[in-house]
């Protein structure tokens, strides 16, 4: 039975019998796993404080062949998202593992997704502005899926999106203010524009230095959340959470 070790992101687990859990886990070598860490639930198990989501752990476990559940042999984290110690930071937690879980195929490796992954954990550690940084990730990980709507121009005239643009009722593109129906669809500004362009350059730690008002945020997470239903055609449980919480 091979024994493999690698670089990973804790993203869920799952109660198993008395006092075992099955393990979500992004490896960066060998793509999505899920596993039986033996004894979880035990007051004093070896894996205390290392399956919370967002953990970017080293991860030891054995694999057979036609088996969907490696075993796991042990977890030792190297950074850990409950650094940032806030409430608002925490509660997203759970969000960015969720999304990057549904977005992972099984045993697929997508290095850059582990990548962005890892570098949300790190920021979140770091106390980077988690609405920023929501934003920045939800980006991120849309583009990487190759879903998101080009910034560059306007599908339909070929002119640029430097005053704004409209994403219209039941479609997937942000169109110039001249070619968009006024008052239809969701908007963005050029504000929230040049947060877009800027999060295509930056990296999540530089996020404090972007200017970003509320209601340049609003219209970025309507956009998202319009973005995110069509192409996972559900809500995720955790986003119903943030929103609850910020109510």
């Amino acid at each position: 039975m091979p024994v493999y070790t690698s670089e990973a992101l804790i993203l869920r687990t799952y109660k198993l019998g008395e006092a075992d859990r099955i393990v979500v886990f992004l490896t960066r070598d060998r793509g999505k796993k899920r596993g039986v860490a033996k004894g979880a639930r035990r007051a004093k198990s070896r894996f205390t404080g290392a399956l919370e989501p967002m953990t970017r752990a080293g991860v030891a476990y054995y694999e057979r062949e036609q088996r969907e559940l490696v075993r796991i042999n042990y977890v030792e984290p190297t950074r850990s998202p409950l650094a940032a110690g806030t409430g608002e930071a925490l509660g997203h937690v759970g969000y960015f593992a969720e999304l990057i879980d549904e977005w992972a195929p099984e045993a697929h490796v997508d290095e850059r997704l582990y990548r962005l992954g890892a570098s949300i954990t790190e920021a979140v550690a770091a106390s980077v502005p988690v609405q920023e940084l929501a934003l920045y990730f939800e980006y991120w990980i849309l583009r990487l899926q190759g879903v998101y709507p080009a910034l560059s121009a306007c599908p339909a005239c070929g002119g640029g999106l430097n005053d704004g643009a409209t994403m219209p009722a039941g479609e997937h593109a942000f169109l110039c203010l001249s070619c968009a129906r006024p008052g239809s669809g969701t908007s963005l500004s050029r504000e929230a524009l040049a947060f877009l362009r800027a999060a295509r350059l930056a990296a999540p730690e530089r996020l404090a230095s972007l200017t970003l008002s509320a209601r340049a945020a609003r219209e970025l997470e309507t956009a998202h959340r319009r973005l995110l239903a069509l192409h996972l055609d559900k809500e995720l449980k955790s986003a119903r959470v943030l929103r609850e919480m910020r109510r």
